[in-house]
């Protein structure tokens, strides 16, 4: 019964059972989501990062044919930096197809953008297709939409937060986002490791051009349009105009007008309920001064127009909130992106083949923002309805002027432009070549590339065209002047590159605007012009004359012809004011008076130049040095300098030789009178002859307007003759009025009287010849040729790149020149009146000077490798080289002091992380036994490989500069890294043999004082003792044995091998060369000096000589920021004076800062400065001579002494190597070693190539003790004879005797001796390499035991 009862009750619930598994199943199925699919949008939630990653991925793979994932880089918590790229064919560029992007999510905790922009790619990917607005815009357009900008700080937001009270605002270095873009009106200091959100979103703005862009916010309801801050950055009110302003209005009206709330301009948010915006749109200025902001960026550096769109009040509402805000947006999202389709679009294109040009410039006459053209040679410019003039601009090729284009409302008109090249219209003008044609010279053939719109064709159109005149006479204080710089800077950043030269004695800055097509880019063959003004400071106005011209370029450039075509060809430099303390001691009204005359050290700055005929006694001054290096920084080619007090162009020479009035002739006074006369002739009062009529009691007359220096007053120290003597630069110095502080009211008469003169002036520079001369092996430029004219005793030589200028009168001329190393060529030219002959050279190498005789190009044949090795150093050696392998190796560093434990750790983590490349060795212990370590580098660590060269970096001889330590760490930690990455990088490490000992003074550094700059605790070591005074070589010098950290270094050094050595300490801005002893001569001082000056060169401000340095006991300036130690801190004992000394190596001391020990903040600005010139010494120490020693069997001779030039002496090593760094120039070469005769070669040195490689090959010598060697011989052969006769005797009697002699004495001395034999053997110490036992140190401290645990 109860069986049944159990049977029956389980029959009785099946059936409900299996109703109940369907059900689980079924509702399963409905909520289960197939891949690729995702559920449908509900709008009201948030989605998290992983939420986010999941739906942005499935919505990628189910819309694939319009839609691909890709992300632009990571957050500083690595979350990746999601963007969603929206159109036809998603995964391809394709012509005519404009780029436009959303962001959203800047600020962590404005969250709306995030989720409108999520619903805004859903709607569109959902609707393509069916919807045929969304479709037409997808297919027209390339959509780029980035949710979320800022996702760490999405994370730590909190819903409900409207105020923005939690910390999601900022990124996870606690960095604003829109706070960290460069900026056009102040320099915003931020790390770029510290915005690694911000970093990718500019590199993604620069790669891409964009057209259009929407930066999505939160916290009131507005459009926010550029400027978004102003030169003065007051806090609100001020109107900061872009040239673009009322295309901005109207596309922030665009989506104001479709918003409901956004629109009524009265967005009614708690916190500021009175807060209206008329139309619902502000300027970001105007709103709240914004620095450092993303939309100013995007119009700036990328071309791309943004607005900024505030969504809601409430930063982070509640999610019920989020269907209401997409309503609110929609339509407004959608109205905006269709305005990438208005105003004007089409093609540039070469008129010769239809090929698109690439990086075209589209200039808009009247609206200073240029567009440049994409990959396909396709360009987009907004523009509201009207009629522009339009110029389309490509280097190489004629700009085309179209006028009168109708832009019309709705589509885009379009506008396809052909350009015809330069070549095109005249084919006798060649554009410069970069490489070379057979022919060794290319003559007669003219360019008028700064009349390729012929003067004839500009007076023909001039009436035609409108051009734009200053409008604003004032005299501009120093304040207000620069100013005025930052501003035509910034609204004409595609042409402008303001950028200073150096400081005068009060600090204030020496400012030069760039002028020129391509700024910030000297571009072969074009010639560079300098103006400079305001030299003595009371004399005014040739510094409002620059300031005009600066403006009349700027406005001008696209429309007026003339203007555009001096700025194509030319590169124009403008500084206003030399003077800048002199001209704010001035007066107005000032006639001809000397108050504000000269700088604030009362040094007239134009008779402190170096003079060819008197010696200047005067200390250099800041203000003269700077534009010293300045004008040897530059080919310049021609220059003005504008004074006042008389009307008169005034020529070289000022001086002569008899200290007395009359003409001083220069080699080229027919060219100077040309140049003068060219500007006098356009100013009709000049060029008179008469000035200062009302002035001038005594009847001063100079005819045509001009006058030789010398011939009206000797001036010693001026600065156009030292241009002329020391540069390939001419320069003239122009009188501009006779009042020196004219009335501000007669400033306009001064620029009508001159405007013409000014732009005349600048067409100088393309008369004479110009060309390129060039290597005819690889058809690579030749920098430091000498050009020579027959007739002129005055030659040019040529730029890096190998190009040149030679300013000349129409005539006949030879001309030859001439390289170190190359055999010279000369040839006939024509010079016409008018234009410019292009005249290239190609030179022969010459091998080397053996014995004294020259021999033609026998440079064996080259490895592939080894020629692609040259190459590179000598690209490297360029202009640009080493800028170009900075710019493609970034660093992202976060920079800290680290100590001894750090240090150890960080040296260890390299070697651990690049085994290949890395070995670390221990040199032996400070007095505190910490380790003294030394790393190396290169792509065969453990091998010896003696014909590499090998440069040794040194830092922390003294511990209280730890900067070079750093320095060399982040230097060691950016080559690894690099390594097999990028090629450069990975051909140097393969090259070379890098050792680097970052710290050799550890003790002192633990004891060292941060943040303080002055501070000697930790500079010795512990005993008490400065590291830097303890090398001595030899023992009569030392007063007691070397410090252990000594002793180590000592060592390293004496190993030789070492091609090239560089000390890093602190203290200065400056490097010094040996010798820090004081001697009356160095050997190879020109050597020296030369390494110091190749870093300090490649240093932003070390070259121009002024350190700055508050605790500097150097007076005055510093040459070329180069010093020979002992005229600084003389002393002995130096490890400079012991590396060359001792281990017969060059070494130099960069003091890299004035602050011993600056703040932490400061060191990727140091790092920045110093890794350009810690790069060149790796290319230098290529360079030099280097060969190989070895008899007439071809079998290398060890040891053989190497002297340079009479004097140094370096040795070869295993296999015969040698390398030794010279000096460019002719070099003699000899060589000596024991039973060869001694051998002699010339070498030449250039600063650009790698080092010229010699064979040395040694015949025995033919005399021994000056007998014929036959005769020594055989004479040696029979005296050995008989003495092996005799010696056969003599053991046969003694053998007979010691047998009698065995006794028990015996037996135990031969047990002594056995004994002492072995001790001897026990206690020998076998002299091996230091740096050949890797991690040697024998005491395991606490630090390697934690280590040995972590691992």
């Amino acid at each position: 019964m109860s069986g049944q009862r159990v049977n029956s009750l389980c029959s009785s619930h099946r059936r409900p059972l299996l109703v109940l598994s369907l059900l689980v199943v079924y509702i399963s199925s409905i909520n289960s989501v197939p891949l690729g699919e995702q559920e449908a949008e509900t709008y009201n939630k948030y989605y998290n990062y992983n939420e986010l990653t999941d739906l942005l991925k499935s919505l990628a793979q189910k819309y694939a044919n319009i839609a691909n994932l890709t992300s632009i880089g990571k957050s500083v918590e690595n979350r990746e930096l999601w963007v969603m790229r929206i159109t036809k064919d998603p995964t391809v560029d394709v012509p005519g197809k404009p780029k436009f992007k959303y962001v959203g999510n800047m600020h962590g905790d404005e969250t709306v953008s995030r989720q409108v922009l999520i619903y805004l790619l859903e709607d569109l990917l959902e609707k393509y297709g069916e919807d045929q607005r969304v479709t037409e815009l997808v297919d027209s357009t390339d959509i780029y939409i980035m949710p979320s900008m800022n996702p760490d700080g999405f994370e730590k937001s909190t819903e409900g937060d409207c105020t923005g009270k939690d910390e999601g605002r900022n990124n996870a270095k606690n960095i604003d986002l829109n706070r960290s873009f460069p900026d056009q009106f102040e320099q915003v200091h931020v790390n770029a490791e510290d915005i690694p959100e911000g970093a990718a979103v500019m590199k993604w703005i620069v790669d891409n051009k964009f057209v259009l862009s929407g930066n999505l916010h939160g916290g009131t309801v507005v459009a926010s349009y550029p400027y978004d801050d102003s030169a003065g950055h007051e806090v609100e009110g001020t109107y900061s105009k872009s040239p673009d302003d009322a295309l901005f209005r109207y596309l922030a009206r665009v989506y104001a007008e479709n918003n409901p709330v956004m629109k009524t301009g009265q967005p009614k948010c708690e916190e500021n309920l009175s807060e209206t915006f008329q139309d619902g749109i502000t300027n970001g200025a105007k709103w709240y001064d914004v620095a450092g902001g993303m939309q100013d960026y995007n119009y700036l550096k990328g071309s791309c127009l943004e607005i900024t769109m505030e969504l809601s009040c409430c930063k982070y509402p509640p999610s019920s909130q989020l269907r209401t805000e997409w309503d609110n947006n929609r339509e407004a999202l959608l109205a905006y992106m269709e305005m990438t389709h208005i105003g004007l679009r089409g093609f540039v294109r070469a008129a010769r083949n239809q090929a698109p040009l690439a990086d075209a410039v589209i200039m808009v006459a009247g609206i200073n923002h240029n567009v440049s053209t994409a990959r396909f040679g396709d360009y987009y410019r907004l523009l509201l309805p009207g009629t522009y003039n339009i110029t389309a601009v490509a280097p190489g090729y004629i700009p085309k002027y179209v006028p009168g284009v109708e832009v019309n409302e709705g589509k885009a008109t379009e506008l396809n432009i052909t350009l015809l090249a330069v070549t095109d219209e005249n084919p006798t003008s060649p554009s410069m070549p970069v490489s070379p044609t057979d022919t060794s010279v290319d003559s007669d053939s003219t360019d008028s590339s700064s009349t390729s719109i012929s003067k004839a064709k500009i007076d023909e159109k001039l009436g035609s065209w409108v051009t734009v005149q200053p409008q604003d006479f004032r005299h501009h204080h120093y304040n207000d002047m620069e100013l005025f710089l930052k501003k035509f800077s910034s609204e004409y950043s595609s042409i402008t590159r303001l950028y200073s030269i150096g400081k005068s004695v009060q600090e204030r800055l020496l400012w030069v605007m760039e002028i020129s097509n391509n700024p910030g880019v000297h571009e072969l063959g074009e010639p560079e012009f300098k103006y400079i003004g305001n030299m003595h400071g009371n004399e005014v106005v040739g510094r409002e004359l620059l300031l005009n011209l600066i403006e009349y370029l700027c406005r001008n450039y696209g429309t007026d012809p003339e203007v555009t075509q001096l700025i194509n060809s030319t590169r124009i430099h403008i500084m206003p004011s030399m003077n800048p303390d002199g001209y704010e001691m001035s007066q107005e009204g000032d006639i001809g008076g000397i108050q504000g005359r000269n700088n604030t050290n009362n040094y007239d700055l134009n008779r402190n130049f170096p003079d060819r005929f008197n010696l200047i006694t005067d200390p250099r001054q800041p203000e003269t040095i700077a534009v010293m290096n300045w004008a040897k920084s530059y080919p310049f080619v021609l220059s003005a300098n504008l004074h006042g007090g008389s009307l008169v162009v005034n020529y070289p020479f000022d001086d002569n030789l008899e200290d007395v009035i009359g003409y001083s002739r220069s080699s080229d006074d027919d060219v100077f009178r040309v140049l003068a006369l060219a500007y006098s002739q356009e100013n009709y009062q000049m060029h008179d002859g008469h000035p200062c009529k009302e002035l001038n009691s005594y009847g001063e007359y100079f005819q045509d307007g001009i006058t030789n220096g010398a011939a009206w007053y000797n001036v010693h120290g001026g600065m156009q003759d030292w241009n002329y003597v020391n540069t390939n630069c001419f320069e003239v110095t122009i009188e501009l009025g006779c009042y020196k502080y004219p009335p501000a009211a007669d400033l306009p008469k001064y620029w009508e009287q001159n405007r013409k003169s000014l732009l005349q002036f600048i067409h100088q520079v393309h008369r004479g010849i110009k060309g390129m001369v060039i290597d005819s092996k690889d058809g690579s430029g030749i920098p430091n040729a000498t050009i020579i004219v027959d007739t002129i005793n005055h030659s040019i030589t040529s730029n890096t790149a190998g190009d040149y200028w030679r300013l000349l009168v129409p005539g006949k001329y030879l001309l030859n020149v001439s390289a170190q190393g190359y055999s010279s060529v000369s040839t006939q030219v024509n010079v016409p009146k008018e234009g410019v002959v292009i005249v290239n050279f190609t030179l022969t190498r010459i091998h080397s000077y053996a014995n004294g005789d020259t021999t033609g190009d026998t440079t064996p044949i080259l490895d592939p490798s080894v020629k692609e090795f040259q190459s590179l150093i000598k690209l490297l050696s360029g202009e640009s080289g080493l800028d170009k392998l900075i710019k493609d190796t970034p660093t992202q560093s976060s920079f800290r002091y680290r100590r001894y434990s750090e240090v150890s750790e960080f040296l260890r983590g390299l070697t651990l992380n690049f085994p290949d490349i890395t070995s670390l060795h221990s040199l032996g212990q400070s007095v505190e036994f910490r380790t003294i370590w030394a790393l190396e580098i290169s792509n065969n660590p453990k091998v010896q490989e003696p014909s590499e060269p090998k440069i040794r970096f040194v830092a922390g001889i003294h511990g209280n500069a730890p900067v070079g330590t750093e320095l060399l760490l982040e230097f060691a930690a950016s080559l690894c890294i690099n390594y097999g990455k990028n090629a450069a990088i990975t051909k140097l490490i393969n090259e070379t043999r890098i050792v680097i000992l970052p710290s050799i003074n550890p003790d002192g550094r633990e004891l060292a004082k941060e943040k303080d700059c002055t501070s000697t605790v930790g500079m010795t070591n512990v005993h008490g003792k400065d590291l830097d005074s303890d090398f001595f070589g030899n023992a009569s010098q030392r007063a007691a044995e070397p410090q252990p950290e000594t002793r180590a270094v000592m060592d390293l050094i004496q190993e030789r091998g070492f091609t090239l050595s560089v000390a890093l300490d602190g203290g200065s801005v400056l490097v010094t060369y040996p010798y820090d002893k004081p001697v009356q001569s160095v050997e190879n001082d020109d050597t020296l000096r030369y390494l110091a000056t190749v870093y300090a060169n490649h240093h932003p401000t070390m070259h121009l000589g002024n350190t700055g340095c508050p605790n500097s006991s150097q007076l005055g300036n510093i040459p070329d920021g180069v010093l020979r130690a002992a005229e600084w801190h003389s002393h002995m004992g130096s490890m400079k004076d012991f590396s060359v000394d001792f281990g017969h190596c060059p070494e130099i001391t960069v003091y890299t800062s004035c602050c011993l020990f600056p703040q932490a903040e400061l060191l990727p600005t140091l790092w920045a400065e110093n890794r350009k010139s810690l790069l060149s010494m790796l290319v230098e120490v290529h360079k030099g001579v280097r060969g190989v020693v070895k008899d007439k069997n071809g079998k290398p001779i060890v040891g053989a002494i190497i002297v340079l030039n009479g004097g140094v002496r370096v040795f070869s090593g295993e296999g015969g190597f040698f390398h030794a760094i010279l000096s460019p120039g002719l070099h003699n070469i000899e060589a000596v070693a024991d039973g060869y005769q001694q051998q002699s070669q010339k070498v030449s040195v250039s600063p650009f190539e790698a080092a010229s490689s010699i064979i040395i090959e040694f015949d025995m010598e033919n005399d021994i003790f000056g007998l014929p060697r036959e005769l020594v011989v055989a004479s040696a052969a029979a005296a050995m004879t008989a003495l092996v006769v005799t010696a056969c005797i003599i053991w046969c009697v003694c053998s007979a005797k010691s047998n009698r002699q065995k006794d028990g004495f015996h037996r135990l001395r031969q047990h002594r001796d056995d004994y002492d034999d072995e001790i001897r053997l026990m206690s020998m110490g076998s002299k091996k390499s230091l740096l050949s036992h890797e991690f040697q140190d024998e005491s395991e401290s606490d630090e390697d035991t934690l280590y040995t645990n972590k691992l």
